[in-house]
This record gives structure tokens, sequence and C-alpha cells, in this order.
């Protein structure tokens, strides 16, 4: 039984001896196994609008060190694959004009550095991954290359990094610019971002360049390290890279996506893919889809993920479960969900029996702000349907049994490979997935009974080697293939 935070003092951890538990052997053959992330944003108002202020709730204790190491260690007691830590580089301020609603709720704001709070986590599990969001638009490479192969060594791979554009209108502010990037160049960005990228990790260094001699007092071997000379459109990157090679050299690739563009680009680069999917059997084809982009570029498209976002409200009796359900919509802020969404007008001010296209016009928006199916609508309808917009898909209440089914049908019917869980309350929704959840799940053969002692994210997400395969288009630099440097010993470095 895993401790739970106290009303008063510091998170509890759990206890050592429940790191790495051993359940009974799956009773299928071979079942579809769950990739099980916990989703999780350096804040205090993630997703869960509100919530942050239910009873022992511990979301304002995320400036905490404790609060993450102990998440960490309850996360890897339960088998969990990764902690997937969103961000942005921006507050929400187009609801209302301005960010005091975000303000107000904690919504994304306050919000610190994702991968600051990697290292205190790697500290204190071996197996757990990290999955960190860090946007391509606004950051040279060069300097992002050495933190990820930074926290790569120190986390013996276990680290993804989910491949993000920014979308912010105030995030471009925040780094010097009038507005948006424009989607189109934000992706060509990216594009060129992951070259660099690739050519850092994966061709500045060979696999042997450390040598490590004492006797000859070489460290590195000179003809073996070598600049990239990177030349193009938004970057010039001399190098070399200034790590040297980690477990993964590349960190396991995640992206967030479901657009035309974004799918197109997960085809040339992703290994797992955040994203969403409607319905019974709605993963089918949108699967085909990142599957066909990723042939289209000479990779197998059957190895990609699928992760949805999940929300889970687990307890031993269904009448328990409901009560939770409640509580939870209780709290839950709808003007939080209206700045999440960056609503361009404001539904609390019209009758409830007015069109969303009244409201539009009457507040001077432009009809095509929102979808038509959207206007066509009353506000009354528009704000229940963003109320509950949370429990429309891969939700599930219920008893273990009745979570784990669905859970089931998830991976079966739907498509799906693992699920971001969804957090409600900080820590009970995690202790209540690990305690209730996961040993139904273990017994039904749908998540691994231990962890594999050394193996790398990449290892057990993807079922292959540490390094990218040799079809991504990372692999042709290896070795400095079509990079352009010369060696490292050819000039002052």
């Amino acid at each position: 039984m895993l401790r739970r935070p106290g009303p008063d003092g510091p998170i509890a951890a759990p206890p050592e001896e429940s790191i790495i538990s051993a359940q009974s052997s799956p009773t299928q053959s071979s079942p579809k196994q769950l990739i099980l992330n916990l989703f999780e944003m350096n804040c205090v108002s993630h997703i869960t609008h509100g919530l942050w202020r239910l009873p022992d709730n511990r979301r304002d204790q995320y400036t905490d060190i404790r609060y993450w190491t102990t998440l960490a260690r309850t996360a890897e007691a339960g088998g969990f694959d990764a902690i997937f830590i969103a961000d942005v580089v921006g507050t929400y301020d187009v609801f209302r004009g301005g960010p005091a609603d975000a303000l107000r709720e904690g919504l994304q704001i306050p919000n610190n550095d994702p991968l600051l709070v990697v290292p205190a986590m790697a500290a204190v599990t071996e197996h757990l991954g990290f999955g960190i969001t860090f946007s391509t638009s606004y950051e040279p490479p060069f300097a992002f290359a050495r933190r990820m192969s930074t926290l790569d060594h120190l986390t013996n791979g276990r680290v993804a990094w989910n491949i993000v554009t920014s979308y912010l209108p105030n995030a471009a502010r925040n780094f010097g610019l009038a507005e948006e990037i424009p989607h189109d160049e934000r992706f060509a960005i990216a594009e060129e971002y992951l070259d660099v990228l690739y050519k850092l990790w994966e061709g500045s260094w060979d696999d042997d360049a450390v040598i490590r001699d004492r006797e000859a007092g070489v460290y590195s071997d000179p003809d073996k390290v070598r600049y990239i000379d990177h030349v193009g459109r938004y970057f010039q990157v001399a190098g070399p890279h200034l790590s040297e090679p980690s477990a993964q050299r590349t960190p396991l690739l995640y992206t967030a996506t479901a657009s035309p563009d974004g799918i197109a680009f997960a085809g040339r680069h992703a290994e797992a893919v955040f994203t969403g999917v409607r319905g019974p059997g709605g993963a089918g084809p949108l699967l085909e889809r990142f599957r066909a982009a990723a042939a289209d570029n000479g990779r197998d498209g059957a190895a990609l993920k699928i992760v949805v976002q999940a929300a889970v409200i687990v307890a031993p009796t269904q009448e328990e479960a409901e009560a939770k359900a409640a509580q939870y919509r209780e709290h839950a802020s709808i003007v939080g969900r209206f700045v999440h969404a960056g609503l361009p007008f404001d539904p609390l001010a019209h009758p409830e029996d007015r069109t969303v296209a009244e409201a539009l016009a009457a507040e001077g928006v432009p009809a095509d702000a929102l979808p038509p199916q959207v206007t066509a609508g009353t506000v009354g309808e528009f704000i229940v349907r963003v109320g509950s917009d949370l429990e429309r898909d891969f939700f599930a209440v219920g008893t273990p049994e009745v979570v784990a089914d669905e859970i089931e049908r998830w991976l079966d019917e739907v498509g799906i490979d693992g699920i971001n869980l969804r957090q409600y309350h900080s820590l009970d929704t995690l202790i209540d997935f690990v305690e209730l959840v996961v040993p139904e799940l273990r017994r039904r053969g749908r998540l691994r009974d231990a962890y594999r002692p050394g193996e790398t994210l990449r290892e057990r997400l993807t079922g292959g080697a540490a390094r990218l395969p040799d079809d991504h288009p990372a692999a042709r630099y290896r070795g400095g293939g079509n990079l352009g440097g010369g060696p490292a010993e050819a000039a002052d470095v």
C-alpha cells in the first residue's frame, strides 16, 4: 500500500521495496500491452482546471522538489513507462483579451521549466522514463542538443523529446517577435532544427571516439570527433557537439499532432505520436495516415506508437468512483476551460438561449472564428459541451475491473498503443491507479510484471535497439556521413 500525502507536512514517499513489483503471469497469450505515461506539467493547473483546490491536492507544491521525487517514485512503483511533461512558453491571453483569468486560475502560469525537474526524479528512480516538451520555434538548437544529451547521460537513456512548434501568440512576443510565426514557416524551422540536432547527436562523434586512455593522457580521439558545419536558411552551426555519445544519442522522439502537416512531420521523424482519437475504431484511419506518412519516408510505419490522453477515476466500488467524479465536476472551472481553449468570445457574457453566431457578432468577432457546427448552437449548449469535453473520449469511471475493461477496449477496438494519464488529484489519481488498476492490468497481461534492468526508454517502448533504427533520417549522419565537417583536430576548437 502506497502512503498518501497527509493534510499537513511534506509528501510521504512510497517505500523503496515497492519500486519493482512481481505480479502473476499474464493469463492471455501475448495480448497487446499498454504504454503507460503520467501526464504532468510544471505548474499548478495543467488541464484539470480548478481542481488544485481539492482537499489534500498537492498541485500547489509543484515548486517543491519533494513533489517531483515522490511523484517519480510512485509512478515507478506502479510500472509506469514515463512521466510525460507538457510545456508552454507563453501565457493564455486570448480569452477576455488578457492574462488575468489565466493568472487567477493558475492555468499554466506560474509555470516552471520542465527539463530541470528531470535530474531530481531520475536520481530517485532506476527505470522510469521522462518525456519532455520543447519547442523548435524560439531557442537555438545547439544549446538544446547539449541539454538533452546531458539528460540522456544522467538518466542512462531514459528521456524522450515531445517535439512541438508552439502556438500561443504570447510565446512569439516573449521571444522578440511582433506576432506568431506563420504555420508553414514554423514547420520549416522545425525541419531544419531537427536536421541540426541529428547532425550533432548522430554524426559529430563516432561511437568509439571516447578512449579514456589514462597512460597516454587521451580522453577522446580527435580524428573521431568532427564539425558539422551546418549552414541553412534558419541556422548556422559549426559544432562539434559538446557532449560525448549518450545511451540513446537521440532521445526517443514524440510528436503531438493530428493535423495533416503534423502527420507528415511525424512520418519523417516520430517514433511515438501523442494525438486525439474520436470514438470506437477512430484510431484506424488516423493510424493508417501516420503509417503511410512514415512509409512515404522509407520508414517502418508499423513501428509508430499512438498515445492518447486518458482519464481514469477508480475506486473499490462503483459508487465511490462516481462520488469522486462528482466531486471533481463540482470543483472544475468552466472559465479555466474557456481560457485554455483561447476562446475569442465570452460565453458567460451572453444569455444562454442566444446562438453562438449571434454572440460572436455582438462582440465583433468574425463568424468563421469557430467551426460552423459550433456557431449553429446556443451559448448554453456550448457551455455544457465545453464543460463536458474532457469526459468525451478515453474516460473511465468505476471499479478496477470496469476501468481495465475500458482500457482493453481502447487497445483492441480503438487501436491505440498507450495513454497519458490525466491527473485530477495529485497524488490520489496516481496512487489509485497504481494500487487498483495496475494489478488488474497485470493479471490480464496488459502491463509488464517488472522492468527490464538497464533498458533505455526507446528499447522499452519500441522493442528495438537503444539507438534510432537505420531507416530513420537521422541515421544518414552516422559516422560523419553527409555532414561536410572535418575532424575536430583540423582547427582550434
